[in-house]
């Protein structure tokens, strides 16, 4: 729905929340999650607005609110409701004005810091109390500045101001979020200088309803939304761009490299190569850069490689320069890298080609990019990309989807399937849940869908805690080809229940689909459960929309099907003793 893009249109949803939300209820296979808010203002209409931006991710919440004002009450003496609730997401909604003490200029500077370290410790004290009962991701705000300054620009600077209060607050806010995993902050300090600090404090609204201007709401409700579907995998994971008026001015074929305005040289120039060097920051953070232009392919990878410009080739992972419908490219696209069209955000000047990609393609994303002074703006308050983890195979996604790439155009050489696979020089280590690698088991759980059997979703800590307990056998798969290091691939978890394993957790990277990897973790999980005396393995298929390519993965090991509920989610069994086991071409490393 266009009221989501950016710029919100707060008017519409806030006098249509009702009709919007009958509408995305209708979305089918919504994951259903428990969210409680704990607030320092009211939170009805925090709590209305957040409904609708979940939904339009395919999140479906049910929410907790705690009583105004009580949100360090509910969260260090609990409440029959809130423990009987068991939220998955904890969201902290304070702002300013839930600082108890501010210092006061007759204080110097150690009454101040001991001042600051109490209330800092207030809320440390209660986040430690949530995790250790509900052991879920907690979402804190941050602080905005107050709406006035007692001592004008001095108030930034000198230890007595509020300002200055509240920034070093802020600070000790961050160093917590950075030495706890599950800890997220909500950076309201942004989002009320970008609203304006004097609207986003506008007195009326705290007086009359306590809280803050009713018109900054949805953003906030965003902001919150964004840090959710990236926690639970609904970010986007490609970024494809047109190229003429978007990543330079002008048209390559017509005007030529020479006249295409790029680089602070040239009038306009400047704007394109800073949303250039934006789009490259991207994919640093894990974001896959791709093409999709009406062009000569010459002529594309002449203007990439224009001396003044920031991105080249080697940065896209695939390069779409023809004259076909943008929209069949970018399914063209998906297909190669094994990703659904939902995965993409379309960036194109042009508002006929975003047209026709929205109408034919409607899980795309496809923000308004009208003006090249606001393509920066546009991308980055929408939140595609939201990172709440960052991980060392983040950083080099373009390098594996390249790798990817290759690897099938070397298939493509090859007759005999079985010859192409010992041709790769595969290695494979499989491990147990070390500590070294479960940020990127937890996210691999947020983020397959294609070859997921359970789509179990599992937290950081929900990952220790089978590790640590003997009744579970967890393995993680990393593979190594002679194009790439593709890192964790692919991850299995059991649960030991008498004399059988009953498999809660199988999915894998679908980069590396059809390579023998599954394979090799089969006939490592019945070694493992023959080890521990296991006589039957039981395993579950779940159907989603988008996980049908493993509905009969079971079969093809050998299981035999046990039950089908109404729902289509099916139950496997296989005896231990009659388990043949693959042959692979992967050599293999086990540590445990």
């Amino acid at each position: 729905m266009d009221c989501f893009n950016y710029p919100i249109d707060v008017k519409t949803l806030r006098r249509k929340k009702a009709s919007i939300r009958r509408t995305l209820l209708e979305q089918p296979n919504l994951i259903e999650k428990k969210i409680a808010v704990l607030g320092g203002s009211t939170t009805n209409e925090v709590v209305d607005q957040l409904e609708l931006f979940l939904l339009s991710y395919g999140i479906k919440a049910d929410f907790y609110q705690s009583e105004y004002g009580k949100y360090w009450e509910d969260a260090m003496f609990g409440s029959p409701e809130l423990d009987g609730f068991e939220p998955d997401i904890i969201f902290i909604h304070t702002n300013w004005r839930n600082i108890i003490d501010f210092p006061q200029m007759n204080m110097d500077k150690t009454q101040v810091d001991d001042m600051l370290e109490a209330e800092y410790q207030r809320f440390e004290g209660m986040w430690q109390r949530l995790s250790e009962i509900f052991n879920c991701p907690i979402i804190q705000n941050n602080f905005e500045r107050p709406n006035y300054r007692l001592m004008g620009n001095r108030d930034v600077w000198d230890y007595r101001g509020r300002a200055n209060f509240v920034s070093r607050l802020n600070q000790k806010f961050y160093e917590y979020a950075d030495g706890h995993t599950g800890f997220y902050i909500n950076d309201i300090d942004y989002l009320a200088a970008d609203f304006g600090i004097s609207q986003w404090n506008d007195a009326k609204y705290w007086n009359m309803y306590k809280c803050i201007n009713m018109d900054a709401i949805p953003y906030i409700a965003q902001s919150v939304a964004f840090i959710i579907k990236s926690i639970y995998g609904r970010n986007k994971k490609v970024l494809a761009l047109d190229l003429d008026n978007t990543l330079w001015g002008g048209i390559v074929g017509d005007d030529g490299v020479e006249g295409i305005k790029i680089g602070p040289e040239v009038p306009q120039g400047q704007v394109y190569a800073e949303f250039q060097q934006y789009c490259k920051n991207l994919k640093d953070i894990g974001a896959v850069l791709a093409v999709d232009s009406k062009n000569e392919e010459v002529n594309a990878l002449a203007g990439l490689n224009h001396p003044d410009g920031v991105l080249r080739p080697d940065d896209f992972v695939d390069i779409k320069a023809n004259w076909e419908p943008k929209d069949r490219n970018l399914e063209q696209m998906a297909s190669e890298l094994t990703l659904g069209v939902d995965s993409f955000v379309f960036a194109d000047d042009n508002p006929a080609e975003r047209e026709i990609v929205s109408a034919q393609l409607p899980g795309v994303a496809v923000p308004a990019m009208d003006g090249a002074e606001n393509y920066i703006k546009v991308l980055d308050h929408s939140g595609y990309f939201e990172v709440t983890n960052l991980s060392a195979e983040d950083m080099k996604k373009t390098d594996m989807y390249h790798a990817k790439a290759e690897a099938s155009k070397a298939k493509a050489a090859f007759a005999d399937y079985s010859d192409y696979l010992k041709s790769l020089d595969m290695k494979a280590t499989i491990t147990g849940f070390e500590p070294i690698i479960v940020q990127r088991v937890a996210q691999l759980t947020n983020k397959s869908n294609q070859f997921n059997l359970t789509t179990l979703r599992c937290s950081e800590d929900d990952i220790r805690t089978m590790e640590e307990s003997d009744d579970y056998i967890c393995m993680a798969g990393r593979l190594v080809d002679k194009f790439a290091d593709n890192g964790i691939v692919t991850v299995v978890a059991g649960k030991i229940v008498g004399d059988s394993l009953d498999i809660s957790l199988w999915l894998m990277s679908c980069r590396v689909l059809k390579r023998g990897m599954e394979d090799l973790m089969m006939n490592q999980l019945v070694a493992e459960a023959r080890a521990k005396g296991i006589n039957k393995i039981v395993g579950h298929y779940y159907p989603t929309p988008k996980n049908a390519m493993v509905q009969n993965f079971f079969d093809d090991y050998g299981f035999s099907l046990a039950d089908t509920d109404d729902a289509g989610n099916k139950k496997w069994e296989l005896n231990v003793g009659d388990y043949s086991e693959k042959v692979s071409y992967i050599e293999n490393e086990i540590l445990n």
